[in-house]
């Protein structure tokens, strides 16, 4: 996965005009038009990566000590694998060798590299760069190890309006309803309906 999401930022790195890269799932849902989201992303200060330090069994447990003492256990951050970061970050997990190498080598199953590798390299390098948040919004309401997964009876103006504006975070500076830019996960049947909702203007 990690190799795959570095070919991805590479690709996208070749063209000097790209200063903001996301990665979304194919279960996505943009929330706004275009113009909306280039605007948020390429005026904001910071990056939207969420990353936490989990002292569980599918967080610090999943921390082998032979990666010491090039990565410490308070090193050690587990996060989503839908990112949104700036260019100097993603230059930097492109030609990483030396904490990807390590990662390679000693984060095997049940440590999933998507899941820690770039969390913990933004957190020993771009903490003050990052707003430990994510723009894409998910419903963890059902637990689970996976987040619900929404199809066509579950689409009305009431679940994206929670989703734009039903939350309250930080944007450069000033307090926001406005924190999501994707949501996830929606199945290809909702496509229909979602068109009659989703009017996007430029």
């Amino acid at each position: 996965m990690i190799d795959a999401e570095r070919r991805l930022l590479a690709s996208a790195l070749l063209d000097p005009s790209n200063q903001r890269f996301i990665l979304l799932s194919d279960s996505c849902i943009p929330l706004f038009n275009f113009t909306t989201i280039y605007d948020f992303l390429i005026t904001s200060n910071l990056s939207f990566l969420s990353l936490y330090d989990d002292p569980r069994k599918v967080g610090r447990g999943r921390y082998n000590p032979q990666m010491s003492p090039m990565i410490n256990i308070t090193n050690w951050r587990k996060g989503s694998q839908w990112f949104e970061m700036h260019r100097e970050m993603a230059l930097h997990v492109v030609s990483d060798q030396t904490y990807y190498s390590v990662f390679k080598q000693y984060c095997q199953p049940p440590c999933y590299n998507d899941e820690h590798y770039i969390p913990t390299l933004v957190n020993m390098f771009y903490v003050e760069l990052n707003s430990n948040r994510s723009i894409t919004w998910v419903d963890w309401s059902r637990g689970g190890p996976h987040p619900r997964k929404h199809g066509p009876a579950d689409i009305n103006h009431e679940l994206l309006n929670q989703m734009r504006y039903g939350s309250e975070c930080i944007y450069n500076g000033n307090t926001t309803s406005m924190c999501f830019l994707f949501a996830r996960k929606f199945s290809p049947s909702t496509l229909k309906p979602l068109l009659s909702l989703l009017h996007f203007h430029s």
